[in-house]
């Protein structure tokens, strides 16, 4: 049975760190979440994630996490490419459905705009990957404990992260026009310094550390999770545009509701079931990440389709995360 008051539990600090990071990205300057973020990318993350994983119970199987990313990434690919072609042979068709004089919604509306390839490599990649880490990672632990957080750490470096600067570099440049930049983002993954703490974490889970330092790694660990929310909320302050929202709405049910539904499904026959289950049905259930926007300014992408979904996402992770835990709750 879903557990409300873990679930409220998790909601208030939620909004209030996030909220209070919306507030402040508004009044602050600019510079202060640019210096935030690279202060969490550099040196935040990494020791959350060094923290963390000395924790985490990290049983053979936790490797089917990333296989399981990467299945999600894939799923996402396939089923917002089916939808671009609906799309495009219901344009074609032109039927009298999509001329309704009335002012109700029409077929039209239902399916989202025309989108050009800039558009349809946005709407791709917002159905492909997720918000694991700055999200994902406060989520995880809020709701499965830091036991079972080594399912959501390989789940984002050796899934979500990997994906986003390999395939989704790939797929950004068939759909954009920087080509040239297809190196640096290659680099930019090697230089990632959460996959680096990520395999350092793992050869130093068996090194003894005095109390004192290992006290000080967990309160620092937290500590980023809370500034990480925050950060979150600076980026949504920042993120204006109001355009394309059916279909951001119909990218969003294939990233956030029918691939973590399959996902869940699938899991048993891998194996996966009980906890381990639902920390990588959270993780598959995040709303796009902030990597989207990254490849889409890099690729010359449609930026406002990014921004809505990205938007949106956010705020209807509040209303999916009970349905997951009902479904696939232990």
């Amino acid at each position: 049975m879903m557990d409300w008051l873990q679930l409220t539990k998790l909601y208030i600090p939620l909004i209030a760190w996030v909220g209070s990071g919306w507030w402040l990205g508004r009044v602050l300057p600019p510079v202060i979440p640019y210096r935030l973020g690279k202060f969490l990318f550099w040196i935040g993350v990494p020791l959350s994630i060094l923290g963390f994983l000395r924790q985490a119970d990290l049983s053979a199987s936790v490797w089917l996490a990333p296989i399981t990313a990467w299945i999600a990434v894939g799923l996402g690919l396939s089923l917002g490419w089916i939808w671009l072609q609906i799309q495009s042979g219901w344009q074609e068709l032109q039927t009298p459905l999509s001329h309704n004089r009335d002012g109700k919604p029409t077929l039209d509306r239902l399916l989202g705009q025309t989108l050009m390839p800039p558009s349809q490599g946005s709407f791709l990649l917002s159905t492909m990957f997720g918000n694991t880490g700055y999200l994902g990672y406060p989520i995880a632990l809020a709701l499965i404990g830091t036991q079972y957080f080594g399912w959501t750490v390989f789940y984002d470096t050796l899934g979500s992260a990997l994906s986003s600067y390999s395939v989704g570099v790939v797929l950004a440049a068939q759909f954009g026009s920087q080509m040239r930049r297809s190196i640096h983002l290659a680099v930019a993954l090697l230089k990632n310094p959460a996959l680096w703490s990520f395999w350092l974490g793992l050869g130093l889970r068996n090194v003894s550390l005095p109390p004192p330092i290992e006290q000080g790694l967990h309160a620092g660990a937290w500590t980023i999770v809370g500034l990480s929310l925050l950060l979150l909320g600076m980026r949504l302050s920042q993120l204006t545009s109001q355009r394309y929202l059916a279909t951001a709405m119909i990218g969003l049910m294939i990233k956030m509701a029918i691939v973590p539904l399959l996902i869940g499904f699938g899991l048993p026959y891998l194996g996966i079931t009980g906890t381990p289950r639902l920390a990588i049905v959270i993780q598959a259930a995040m709303p796009p990440a902030f990597a989207t926007l990254v490849l889409a300014e890099a690729y010359d992408l449609d930026r406002d389709l990014t921004v809505t979904t990205l938007a949106l996402g956010s705020l209807l992770i509040l209303l999916t995360l009970p349905i997951w835990l009902l479904l696939f709750s232990p």
